[in-house]
């Protein structure tokens, strides 16, 4: 028998209230899904926003994430989740693990964030990274078996793992703190991480990885690069974090996110990768206007300008989806074995890509064309 479930929710984020009142279908999930989806989580949504000084012309600011700007708050505010901008208590994971599970959603893959920057490990430092508070409040959660979780290593500027001793005191962290989790994504019983920046891993530090799985009780580690990495160098899938078309595009157009799907197809069948397993991404979006802004209104000084796409429509989507679910019937020797594929992002909502409901999408629609995708129906 299917159970329909009614969720109500509050987004407390300037001003906004909203209800989020469509209703899930647990009974999916009785179906046989078309492949393993999972979503690249940002958590970037916690911790206090650097402009939350008590100030009047910064009262926008007052109880926000580390991530949340001006342009947020005002421009861009139709991208506020039905729940409020902070994703930082136990409750509120727990309903993101319901409403991702519900949607054909299989796993979360989290950011992670090395400490210190081109510096030996500093455990305190990672503990108490606001950007891993979600990423715990999963692994505590008490419905976390609906889900599986992994490592996205992002060893970009100002974290930066740096030589084969960085890269080892990496390996024994993740073996102790994440792989031996009962929810941790595994292949063939092999936890799975994927490495943001290939070319900034270490050959030596990677093949220790594998050692010091196999000590530890595990049957090894699958090491995914995004963009890039060969077996030689330690690596034995490709992916990717997102990936967009940047050539011959300006500044000042807002392109159609068929561009930005039809490049993400593309790069799936790339003819010029190394023969191995692919992880297939699809970019849900990309337009992080809210954080290129300056004069206090962005991320900081203003994060890197690039070409922005528009959010397609949820039709649009699960077309997107259904393609890489055909993409891997047809390609079942590039295919990882349990058909894995990532969505960018489940919350990158600073950049454009994310799928969670929010006051421009109270109902979900974008949720439930992954649902349709997944599961066909």
């Amino acid at each position: 028998m299917k159970h329909a479930k009614l969720f109500a929710e509050v987004a407390l984020c300037a001003g906004l209230v909203s209800a989020l009142s469509w209703v899930t279908d647990a009974g999916a999930q009785e179906t046989k899904p078309r492949m393993k989806l999972g979503a690249y989580y940002f958590a970037g949504w916690s911790g206090k926003c650097p402009y939350d000084d008590g100030s009047v012309s910064n009262a926008w600011a007052k109880d926000m994430p580390t991530h949340f700007t001006k342009k947020l708050a005002t421009e861009y505010a139709g991208r506020t989740p039905v729940w409020g901008w902070r994703d930082d208590t136990p409750e509120l994971m727990a309903r993101q693990i319901d409403v991702a599970a519900d949607h054909g959603l299989a796993y979360f893959s989290f950011c992670w964030y090395w400490h210190d920057n081109k510096k030996p490990l500093n455990a305190q430092a990672i503990d108490e990274d606001s950007k891993h508070l979600p990423m715990k409040l999963f692994m505590q959660a008490k419905n976390n078996s609906r889900m599986e979780f992994s490592l996205l290593i992002a060893n970009h500027g100002g974290f930066e793992i740096v030589g084969t001793a960085a890269w080892k005191q990496a390996a024994d962290f993740w073996i102790a703190n994440y792989f031996k989790h009962p929810r941790y994504l595994r292949m063939d019983g092999k936890p799975v991480i994927m490495i943001f920046s290939p070319k900034g891993s270490d050959k030596d530090g990677l093949a220790y990885l594998q050692e010091a799985a196999k000590k530890a009780g595990l049957p090894g580690v699958w090491v995914a690069g995004c963009g890039g990495g060969n077996p030689e160098d330690g690596f034995q899938i490709r992916t990717a974090y997102n990936t967009k078309p940047n050539k011959g595009l300006n500044l000042e157009e807002l392109y159609p996110f068929r561009m930005l799907a039809d490049w993400n197809i593309s790069v799936w069948s790339d003819a010029n990768r190394p023969v191995m397993p692919y992880l297939p991404v699809a970019t849900q979006g990309w337009d992080r206007r809210p954080w290129e802004a300056k004069n206090g209104e962005g991320l900081g000084k203003g994060s890197g300008v690039s070409p922005h796409f528009a959010r397609g429509t949820p039709e649009e989507f699960e077309k997107y989806l259904k393609r890489m679910a055909d993409w891997m019937d047809a390609n079942p020797k590039q295919t990882t074995q349990d058909r894995l594929g990532l969505i960018y992002a489940w919350n990158e909502i600073g950049e454009g890509g994310w799928i969670v409901p929010c006051k421009d999408d109270p109902d979900g629609a974008w949720l439930k064309a992954i649902r349709r995708a997944v599961y066909g129906k």
